[in-house]
């Protein structure tokens, strides 16, 4: 652990970044100055959040106050996921094995597909006629 008993680490999915910090504690989990109970109000999303709290079971050994932004609910909670599943990598390697094996340091590489021009969207054309 660095100064002050404190982990930092980031993670990714899709367009949303969660910017998480570790701190030994009792188990509390603040994202954006709220709980994770306001946060996420879909009993799914609050599951993603917590598998690999779960995984590596320490539920009461540390408070996580994460900062999220960018994207939708979902890709936050999966980034919310793969930061904490990066800072609990770093307190032991038994962890980092355990998680990566689970797979929760892997970062989802997908994104979402750009706009092209002279298209309705990434894919979808303009209706055709013949006129």
């Amino acid at each position: 652990m660095t100064a002050q008993n404190t982990i930092r680490a980031t993670g990714r999915r899709k367009r949303a970044i969660a910017r998480v910090r570790l701190l030994t504690g009792s188990g509390e989990i603040e994202i954006n100055k709220k709980s994770l109970e306001e946060y996420f109000e879909r009993p799914t999303l609050k599951m993603i959040v917590m598998q690999p709290i779960q995984a590596a079971n320490v539920g009461n050994k540390f408070n996580i106050i994460a900062t999220v932004v960018g994207g939708g609910k979902s890709g936050q909670a999966g980034a919310l996921r793969h930061g904490i599943s990066r800072a609990l990598a770093l307190t032991s390697e038994e962890l980092r094995v355990l998680l990566r094996k689970k797979g929760f340091l892997t970062r989802d590489p997908r994104k979402r597909e750009r706009k092209k021009y002279g298209q309705k969207g990434a894919r979808k054309r303009f209706q055709w006629t013949k006129r």
